[in-house]
């Protein structure tokens, strides 16, 4: 063969690159078998690291996401979880220990509950990934979901480009799997109590269902062979994928929220056969049908479901959205929220959620109530005719929202927001929750709260207005149903312990020392005045914006207060905004950033369309040094920032 006549590969641009931080996290490291990794011990791989937190839907997104590239790539890319806790629980060590198993993750995760390396890498988004080449250089930056398929080609031209230098190290990575542990439960999610006297439990970390007896301990039967899938069929043929919600359907049979699957499931409980009836397998991302027929329509993350106004609700965690499926007509549609996060009241349609986990229906059905756990808040809906003028809704306590004529308003009785949590009793508009997955209506009007990450139960009563404690030493409940044999008793799902707890109502509530807290990361000093907001997004390596149909990117602002934006706010089209900040030397707030761009592929007679989207909290502090731009990576390198 004469080398000299054949054709030269095309050099590829020089991409910009800088020294990645060390990894360091107080809390050490996760599925290693106890080996201490540094970015030296890395070298030769292709090191993708994902800052993640549990709490967080959109991580857990990314979680799954990565699997099948860690699999295409297991001989050159290491994938590093990198912890960096919003809520206090999620800082304590045991708890990350108890997610890595819950949510399966097979790679090396460092505990890092002080944002170290957070820090370092001045991450500023939950889930937020790096891509690190083989020289331990930094190459890309991610923020949000949905970008693995650029990644993936990324990961192609670094193995290319660092085989040919000889710097690229095959074999096998760090990574060590823990030792599994003998349980009947492991991790449940959801429990239904069933006419018989028996309960229906998610065992979701299993990717089953299991049937219990009365006690609550004796496993009668399991539905689904408990490997990850999406099969429908007999019990021992069906598959699951992390369960979560339960509810019981008119005539008999149970909806199962199948989260991981994106779809719903129907359980006959006679024949304990499953069938899918919502959903297509895929999840849902913006641009996509939000309503039609149940199997053509894409879902995200179903969290729970319960049957409210002739249809059964679904807490669509995954896009912060309400969506209903009726069965009669076997169609779904979004019925609440925006799919921005957050916490806003008012008519369905234009009401913000924040990964909504858990429904109950109120006895006389007026009510669906709802834990929003990223806002750490109990929130409601009703028919928009029950509230009523005067700023209450029919049972007199406060309506803040802004109801329209017919369909649905939403309220909130307990939680601000995204960043204030805590375990405080005592009126309504003070108390404080921490991050609840689970919500109980009682026989009388009131509500059970399973507030998971405080380990307690707390009740909110509308009546009164107050919440109160009723029981703590609970680990991570993540839902409650009352007892079947009408003892007034109460069983919560212990999660983190693995088993149903039951419990007998106290008449007097627990007293506890109110504590209250913020999300830790630390404020971004910038200047009072004019702030340059730039959201970085280049388009991946054979993509490009996709102007087909309008402008291929877009920008949301706003702030908490809102008083602290005096100009830039709403939305816009161009991803970068100058914003005017009102208030003086030491004026605290968040601005809240919304930003998507769409991208083609440049090649194929029908190119494959990308939504690349996230959302930023950021919190500021206004001082008279501070920064006059706020650089948001939304995909590739802040070169701006590398220079300056």
């Amino acid at each position: 063969m004469n080398d000299s006549a054949a054709p030269s590969a095309p050099t590829p641009a020089p991409r910009p690159r800088v020294r990645a931080p060390e990894l360091s996290g107080a809390g050490g490291w996760l599925n290693t078998g106890g080996e201490q990794l540094d970015l030296a011990s890395l070298r030769g791989k292709c090191v993708i690291v994902d800052f993640w937190t549990f709490c967080c839907v959109n991580c857990l997104h990314v979680l799954d996401e990565l699997r099948e590239l860690e699999e295409r790539h297991q001989d050159t890319v290491v994938v590093v979880g990198v912890h960096s806790p919003k809520f206090v629980h999620e800082a304590e060590h045991a708890a990350v220990v108890d997610a890595v198993e819950r949510y399966g993750v097979e790679h090396p995760v460092l505990d890092d509950p002080d944002l170290a390396t957070w820090k370092q890498y001045a991450v500023r988004a939950w889930p937020t990934l790096v891509v690190i080449d083989p020289e331990g250089y930094v190459v890309a930056q991610h923020a949000g979901e949905g970008h693995v398929h650029a990644i993936e080609k990324l990961i192609g031209e670094l193995e290319a480009e660092h085989e040919a230098k000889g710097t690229l190290r095959r074999g096998e990575g760090p990574y060590v799997p823990p030792e599994p542990v003998a349980t009947d439960l492991r991790f449940p999610g959801k429990a239904l109590a069933l006419p018989d006297g028996g309960y229906l439990v998610s065992d979701t970390t299993r990717h089953q269902l299991v049937e219990l007896a009365s006690d609550g301990e004796t496993a009668l039967r399991r539905i689904g062979t408990g490997e990850r899938g999406l099969v429908d069929g007999a019990p021992d043929e069906a598959r699951f994928n992390e369960p979560q919600g339960l509810a019981p359907l008119p005539g008999g049979d149970v909806l199962v929220a199948d989260t991981v699957n994106h779809a719903l499931r129907r359980l006959d409980l006679a024949t304990g056969a499953v069938t899918t009836v919502a959903g297509t397998g895929a999840q849902w991302w913006q641009g996509a049908p939000t309503d039609g027929p149940a199997r053509e329509v894409a879902l995200s993350s179903p969290w729970d479901v319960a049957w409210f106004a002739d249809r059964a609700w679904i807490a669509m965690a995954g896009v912060h959205q309400l969506w209903t499926y009726d069965p009669e007509s076997g169609t779904v549609r979004a019925e609440a929220g925006t799919t921005n996060e957050g916490l806003v009241d008012g008519p369905a349609a234009q009401s913000w959620f924040a990964q909504p986990s858990g429904l109950a229906v109120a006895p006389d059905e007026a009510r669906l109530w709802l834990a929003d756990s990223e806002t750490s808040a109990l929130r409601w809906v009703e028919r928009a005719d029950t509230s009523r003028g005067d700023g209450t809704s029919q049972d007199g306590s406060q309506d803040t929202s802004q109801g329209g004529d017919g369909g649905f308003v939403v309220h909130t009785a307990v939680g601000t927001g995204l960043f204030d949590f805590g375990h405080r009793d005592g009126p309504a508009d003070q108390a404080l929750l921490q991050h609840p997955l689970g919500v109980t209506a009682l026989p009388d009007g009131s509500v059970a709260v399973s507030d998971t990450y405080n380990h307690a139960l707390r009740r909110f009563d509308p009546a009164t207005g107050e919440v109160s404690t009723l029981a703590t030493d609970l680990r991570e409940p993540s839902d409650a149903v009352l007892a079947s044999d009408g003892s007034g008793e109460i069983v919560v799902v212990e999660s983190a312990r693995h088993r149903l707890t039951r419990l007998r109502l106290p008449e007097d509530a627990v007293r506890v020392e109110g504590v209250a807290h913020r999300t830790q990361r630390a404020a971004t000093e910038v200047a009072a005045g004019v702030l340059r907001l730039d959201v970085v997004f280049q388009a991946p390596p054979g993509q490009k914006l996709d102007t087909r149909y309008g402008p291929s990117t877009r920008l949301i602002v706003s702030a908490t207060p809102p008083e602290l934006l005096e100009q830039g706010d709403g939305q816009g089209t161009e991803l970068m905004r100058e914003v005017r900040l009102a208030g003086g030397e030491g004026t605290e707030g968040v601005l809240h950033i919304s930003a998507m761009a769409a991208s083609c592929d440049e090649e194929g007679e029908f190119p494959a369309c990308h939504v690349h989207q996230q959302d930023w909290g950021v919190p500021v502090s206004l001082t008279a040094d501070g920064a006059d731009r706020l650089p948001l990576v939304l995909a590739g390198m802040d070169e701006k920032g590398l220079d300056e």
